[in-house]
């Protein structure tokens, strides 16, 4: 049987194309990420805080402020620990990531928020919070490397 040589370009190319997909998610990394941020909130809100990346082995100081708008009230801080994901360079995890929910907390209280920036970074975070704190709204959170 012979394969025309224009096939055999086209299934080189679709093969190689997979290969370049494969290498570069291979090539994405993950790093830690722990910060505290206190959030004060009206139906808009503000948030502020402060913390650390660490990324092969070299740990980054890192500032974060927000917006949230929506029905929102009260005072908290919250500390968070987690995962930054998909990654490839220290300054991948600043940007502006995005998020909708919800969730209330007297005195004491859990977190769980998955959110994306525009570089694709993934941060999967877990986090305590204290105060009272009641909310439904939109919120944004800029991480900045200090």
């Amino acid at each position: 049987m012979t394969i025309s040589s224009g096939f055999r370009s086209i299934a080189v190319a679709a093969i190689a194309t997979a290969g370049i997909g494969f290498a570069s998610a291979a090539h994405a990394d993950s790093g830690t990420i722990r910060f505290a941020v206190y959030k004060a909130a009206f139906f808009v809100g503000g948030s502020g805080g402060e913390g650390t990346f660490t990324f092969h082995g070299k740990s980054y100081p890192i500032s974060i402020g927000g917006v949230s708008g929506g029905l929102a009230f009260g005072v908290s801080k919250t500390y968070f620990h987690g995962t930054v994901r998909h990654i490839r360079r220290a300054r991948d995890v600043t940007g502006v990531y995005g998020a909708a929910g919800g969730g209330g907390t007297i005195g004491k209280g859990a977190q769980v928020i998955l959110m994306t920036n525009d570089k694709g970074a993934q941060l999967e975070l877990t986090g305590k919070q204290v105060g009272l704190q009641v909310n439904a709204d939109l919120s944004g959170m800029a991480i900045s490397i200090r």
